[in-house]
């Protein structure tokens, strides 16, 4: 199956690295809408900055959405190519461009003789997510039967994500001159057995172990507290990273950790935790069953294996409506080290190639 008349994904993929190397995100988008339109594909960018796009087929099928994320994090990375120019080398090279070109050239090349086939490209992956929580959550939300979301996976055909939630835990004693520590309550003092509980949450409370994505992490990364050297601190802050899994809930976990902190030594301190205050809702773990037709239908356009996503993506918002793939050309690492979001990212041309063969190959099995 050819790509569309008139659109070439490695051109386009090129022209939307060197965009992001040298201009303002605002001319993505720009790009992004000119080339839909100069395709026949008649876009429109939602009040959320979502850029949409929709094929209806004749006959009566299902709705396919292609999603992926039109935003960057620095570092800069300069335009390049290299490898005699099979590798593209730049600021979202394959987070998200690499994937962003083989979607769009799925969209527009796949038939779609039934059902409806959806392009929802969003503006702030890598922030809030507004524009998903928008497409998932707003006052017209997107309905599908399912959802392929690009991110650079290898090609492999990623079928579940942990998620990430995050918060602080707050240890409240009173103050008191160092020298009379016991007139006073140190915070700090009790932290240890806190942390110790810590350790334990997973076992006692926790959600268990998913088949597909194992079993969760609760891990203690910032802390601060105390003003001076000879004063007992008042107030001790903890930061908590939570990598998830399915059936677990933001809510659920910060009301299950605030349960089990409680029952545990605190030496008469105050014990709190609370989830980092948000405009959009955390990402939630997910896991598609490996025997949904779209995961069969993407294994057997690509020909890679099944396996989680190592990273929180939007897709999470998505899977709450329908069966969810994350799927896409380049890498998050590789044996050097990073890729994704580092000074040397990049992607082979050919795996962008492949990813648009395999997502039309995909589409046209289930509506063409």
């Amino acid at each position: 199956m050819s790509a569309s008349p008139g659109f070439d994904p490695l051109a386009f993929h090129e022209r939307a690295v060197r965009t992001e190397s040298h201009e303002s995100a605002d001319a993505m988008r720009e790009l992004l809408v000119a080339t839909l339109a100069d395709a026949g594909a008649d876009p429109h960018v939602d009040d959320a900055g979502n850029t949409l796009a929709v094929r209806e087929g004749d006959g009566e099928g299902p709705h396919l959405v292609l999603n992926t994320h039109i935003d960057t994090v620095p570092p800069h990375v300069p335009f390049e190519t290299a490898e005699d120019g099979a590798v593209v080398r730049g600021r979202g090279a394959c987070d998200a461009k690499g994937p962003l070109a083989a979607l769009v050239d799925a969209f527009l090349a796949a038939p779609v003789d039934s059902g409806r086939l959806t392009l929802a490209i969003t503006p702030d992956e890598e922030t809030t997510s507004a524009g998903a929580a928008a497409l998932a959550f707003g006052d017209d939300p997107l309905r599908a039967d399912g959802y392929i979301v690009g991110e650079p996976t290898g090609l492999d055909v990623c079928a579940a994500a942990k998620g990430r939630f995050e918060g602080t835990l707050t240890v409240t004693g009173e103050a008191a001159h160092a020298a009379e520590p016991e007139s006073g309550t140190n915070a700090l003092r009790a932290l240890a057995p806190l942390l110790e509980a810590l350790d334990t949450f997973d076992r006692e409370r926790g959600p268990g172990t998913d088949p597909q994505l194992g079993a969760p992490t609760l891990t203690a990364t910032t802390v601060e507290g105390g003003e001076a050297i000879n004063q007992l601190p008042a107030e001790v802050r903890v930061g908590i990273d939570r990598r998830s899994v399915p059936p677990e809930t933001a809510d659920g976990f910060e009301r299950a950790l605030n349960e089990h902190l409680r029952a545990a030594e605190s030496h008469g301190a105050g014990v709190a935790f609370a989830l980092t205050e948000r405009a959009t809702p955390f990402l939630e773990a997910f896991a598609t069953d490996p025997d949904e037709a779209l995961v069969e239908a993407m294994v057997a356009a690509s020909g890679g294996e099944v396996r989680p996503f190592g990273a929180a993506t939007e897709a999470s918002y998505f899977a709450a409506d329908a069966p969810t793939v994350v799927f896409g050309p380049g890498v998050l690492a590789d044996e050097a080290g990073a890729v994704a979001h580092a000074e040397r990212e990049y992607v082979r041309r050919e795996e962008v190639t492949a990813a648009a063969d395999a997502v039309r190959e995909a589409v046209a099995s289930l509506l063409g």
